[in-house]
């Protein structure tokens, strides 16, 4: 959601279209439901990476190899959705058409979310993830 609030904030709701120059884009219900179809498509990787975790921490793997692990074991799948929504949302919000001006908002609400959340899955996520993870660790140790 932050990255496609972030579009329209940087773009002051105007969405540069090729061939078009900036294009207004009002902040209506469709456009809103573009967070409802945004946060269905993003919210299972992070669940998934952090199950993946917690799967190999109950194997008794180091917190950091888990992490490791389970990130390695979700960025192709990862990449693989966000490239082909991005690919198959991007004519929508680039090129100008007969009938993309009510759908336009949808589309770049998606797009950018879409790429903005890939970036925290793969980026921020693991890290906070070691991080809180060692520090359940060293507030309760495991008994030996």
């Amino acid at each position: 959601g932050i990255g496609g609030l972030w579009l329209l904030n940087a773009f002051g709701a105007t969405l540069p279209v090729l061939g078009l120059g900036p294009i207004q884009q009002p902040f209506d219900m469709i456009t809103m439901l573009g967070f409802l179809i945004l946060l269905g498509t993003v919210v299972n990787n992070p669940i998934l990476i952090v199950s993946r975790t917690i799967d190999r921490l109950r194997e008794s793997k180091s917190v950091a190899e888990a992490v490791h692990e389970a990130t390695v074991s979700r960025i192709r799948p990862i990449l693989m959705s966000t490239t082909t929504t991005v690919f198959g949302i991007a004519p929508l919000v680039i090129f100008p058409g007969a009938g993309t001006e009510l759908y336009r908002g949808v589309g770049a609400i998606v797009l950018f979310g879409l790429l903005f959340s890939t970036l925290v899955t793969l980026i921020f996520l693991p890290s906070f993830l070691t991080l809180s993870l060692r520090t359940i660790e060293a507030i309760f140790p495991k008994k030996a």
